[in-house]
């Protein structure tokens, strides 16, 4: 039995583990492995009159950086393909990050610290570019997905939008008793729910527009000078207020990861864009 036990928690502990952690952090280690070798060939290696991109170790490491931004790019396809094992999309994206970040070290000796307005320096800006951008991704996707899990409560987008229709039947019902100034009040804060929206509405963390809160302040000053029972129909729309922000919360983390994308994956396009300029006119005026 209690062997049992230990195969259920390795197999749990291996579901779960990060790709961060992938493998014991088996491609951070080469990543490591890789700038370290690059870093000691430069020291040892003195050409004539100083490291450049043209001469045998500027090409070689050259080779490796183009290699690996062209295999690096081959991520999205990835993410198609979903199989176990060596080549897993855990261990594809454990390799992407740490493998990416070393291109800072062995890009950066591949040009020799040779940099000047041309196509060669501006593939190597942009690749820097595409490698802070991807720090930021890597935040994003280590954090965001966990709190979109806490923050929907187990519950589906569907079910949270499900359950706001539902709470607006509720105040149709509630408000029918009402005098006619508060049922316009909250027939309004029915009429106009909004979710999402722009990018930059869908990343606000605040929504002092909100129909439903502006109703809810409305009427709490109302209720102060007496007439109609306010209790049950604020405390319904109390419920929906806090189911809405939730739900705002929920496409506020979606826009920041689509928001990272639309940064990250047109400069990735750029940088190929400036990898092929920079491999073409190297080799045509070699």
């Amino acid at each position: 039995m209690a062997r049992g036990n230990t195969l259920t928690d390795r197999r749990s502990g291996a579901t779960h583990e990060s790709f961060l952690r992938h493998q014991n952090y088996l491609y951070l280690k080469l990543a490591v492995a890789l700038c370290l070798v690059s870093t000691v060939a430069y020291i040892f290696f003195s050409p004539v009159p100083r490291h450049n991109g043209g001469t045998w170790l500027g090409y070689t490491l050259g080779t490796i950086s183009a290699v690996l931004i062209v295999w690096l790019t081959a991520l999205g396809m990835r993410k198609r393909a979903i199989t176990p094992g060596k080549w897993s999309l855990k261990g594809w994206t454990s390799a992407h990050i740490y493998l990416g970040l070393s291109l800072v070290v062995v890009a950066t000796l591949h040009t020799g610290f040779q940099f000047g307005l041309n196509v060669h320096t501006l593939a190597y800006v942009l690749m820097m570019i595409v490698i802070v951008s991807g720090v930021f991704g890597i935040f994003f996707y280590a954090t965001i997905p966990q709190r979109m899990s806490d923050n929907r409560a187990e519950k589906s987008t569907a079910q949270m939008l499900e359950e706001i229709a539902a709470l607006d039947n509720d105040l149709r019902e509630a408000a029918q008793p009402l005098a006619s100034e508060n049922a316009i009040v909250v027939q309004r804060a029915i009429d106009n729910t909004k979710l999402g929206g722009g990018v930059l509405e869908r990343l606000r963390s605040n929504h002092p527009k909100c129909a439903t809160l502006q109703a809810m302040n409305e009427l709490k000053a109302r209720r102060k000078s007496g007439g109609d029972d306010l209790g049950p129909i604020l405390s319904v729309l109390e419920r929906k207020g806090v189911l809405l922000e939730r739900a705002r919360r929920h496409v506020r983390y979606r826009a920041l990861l689509e928001l990272w994308l639309y940064i990250h994956v047109p400069i990735t396009f750029a940088l190929l864009a400036a990898l092929i300029a920079h491999i073409v006119s190297v080799f045509y005026f070699w």
